[in-house]
C-alpha cells in the first residue's frame, strides 16, 4: 500500500530534527540576560562553557531517548523482563549524571560553589521527561505501525474474499446459460447460433474484463442485456418479461458481475411451474445513484429441493455490498401476494 506522505523516511527525520531543536533551544531561550558591566551570579556559567556542557547534556539525552525507543522497551520491557529494564534505565541515568557532574566541576565551577544535590533534583527532572517522552513516542509508534499492518491485513483479506466471491458469480452463471444452450441444441433452434455468439461475448467479458476492480456501468448493463436476451431465447412466451433499463453515461462504474445475482434468481425461482410467470426489470442512474429493482411471481407453497449451487447469488451479492459499498447502498427484499421485490439503490459517485 501507498505510504502518505507524513509516513515517509525524510518526513520522519525532518520533524524529530525540529522537534530536538525546539526542545533543545528553550535553555537559551529561557536563559536570562544579565548587564556584562555587572559581576557575574556565583553559578552562571562562561557562555561557551554553558554551550559545551548542553551540547554534551543534549546528545547524552538523544542517544538514551532512541536507545530506549529501539533497543531497552523491545528487548526487556516487552519480553517482560522489568528488572532488566528498570536496572538499565537507572544505568543511562547514572551515566548521564555522573558525565554533567565531571564536566561542571572540571570545567565549570572554580569557586566551589555547585551543589551536587542541586544537580541530581534538575537532572532527574530532565531525564525522567526524556524517558516519558521516549515511552510515548514507542508506544504511538507501535500502535500506528500495528493499525497499518491490520489494515494491510484487512485489505488484502478483502480483496482474496472479493476474489472468492466473484468467482462463485461466474460457475453458477455458466451452469445456467449452458442449459440454455442443451435446451436450444435439443430443440435443434435456429437461435442457437447467435445464442452461442452472445455467450461467447458474455464469456470473454468474464475472463477479460472482470478482473477490474470497477467497469463501466454501461458495459455492465450491456452484459446483463445479453444475458435477460438469452432467457428470453429459452422460454419464449411461456415468461412475460418486461425489460426497462434506460441508458447509462459512461461515466458511471460499478463493481462487476454485481447486479446479475438478482436476475439470475429471479429466473431461478420465477420460472418452471409457475403459473402467469412474469419478471420485471427496471434500472437508471440518476443524480450519482443507480436504482436497480426486479421483481418475479413465485409459487409460495412450492417446496423445491435446492441444489447445492442455489442460494449463492443473494447472499454473495449481499456480501459483497457491504464490502464494497458500505454505507452507500440500500437493499429491500420484499416478499407480497406471491410476489418477490429486491430493490436496490447505490451511490456509484
Amino acid at each position: 500500500m501507498k505510504k502518505e506522505w507524513y509516513a515517509r523516511k525524510w518526513i520522519t527525520i525532518l520533524i524529530h530534527a525540529l522537534a530536538w531543536i525546539l526542545l533543545f533551544s528553550l535553555p537559551y531561550l529561557l536563559r536570562p540576560s544579565y548587564n556584562p558591566n555587572e559581576a557575574k551570579p556565583p553559578e552562571r556559567l562562561d557562555s561557551n562553557i554553558f554551550f559545551i556542557i548542553t551540547l554534551v547534556s543534549d546528545a547524552l539525552l538523544i542517544i538514551f531517548f532512541y536507545l530506549n525507543a529501539g533497543m531497552l522497551i523491545p528487548r526487556f520491557f516487552y519480553k517482560k523482563k522489568y528488572p532488566l529494564y528498570f536496572l538499565s534505565v537507572i544505568f543511562s541515568f547514572s551515566v548521564y549524571v555522573v558525565i554533567i557532574y565531571i564536566l561542571r566541576i572540571n570545567y565549570a565551577n572554580s569557586d566551589g560553589n555547585f551543589s551536587f544535590n542541586k544537580h541530581l533534583f534538575f537532572s532527574t527532572f530532565i531525564f525522567l521527561f526524556i524517558l516519558s517522552g521516549s515511552i510515548a513516542y514507542k508506544t504511538i509508534r507501535d500502535k500506528i505501525i500495528a493499525d497499518q499492518l491490520a489494515n494491510e491485513k484487512e485489505h488484502e483479506y478483502l480483496k482474496t474474499e472479493l476474489a472468492l466471491l466473484r468467482s462463485q458469480v461466474s460457475p453458477h452463471f455458466m451452469f445456467n446459460v449452458l442449459n440454455n444452450m442443451v435446451a436450444l441444441a435439443r430443440k435443434k433452434s435456429d437461435l442457437l447460433e447467435p445464442s452461442l455468439i452472445k455467450l461467447s461475448s458474455l464469456m470473454r467479458y468474464m475472463l477479460y474484463e472482470t478482473d477490474e476492480e470497477k467497469v463501466s456501468l454501461e458495459r455492465e448493463t450491456e452484459y446483463l442485456q445479453s444475458y435477460i436476451a438469452l432467457q428470453q431465447q429459452r422460454y419464449g412466451k411461456k415468461v412475460v418479461i418486461n425489460v426497462n433499463i434506460h441508458s447509462m453515461d459512461k461515466m458511471y462504474t460499478i463493481e462487476p458481475m454485481l447486479l446479475i445475482p438478482f436476475v439470475e434468481n429471479a429466473f431461478k425461482h420465477g420460472t418452471g411451474l409457475i403459473e402467469n410467470a412474469h419478471i420485471d426489470i427496471d434500472m437508471k442512474a440518476e443524480n450519482n445513484i443507480l436504482y436497480f429493482s426486479v421483481s418475479n411471481k413465485y409459487d409460495a407453497e412450492s417446496h423445491e429441493i435446492k441444489d447445492k449451487a442455489s442460494g449463492i447469488g443473494l447472499a454473495n451479492v449481499q456480501r459483497r455490498l457491504q464490502l464494497l459499498y458500505p454505507s452507500k447502498h440500500e437493499l429491500f427484499i420484499k416478499k407480497d401476494d406471491n410476489l418477490f421485490t429486491i430493490k436496490l439503490n447505490i451511490n456509484i459517485a
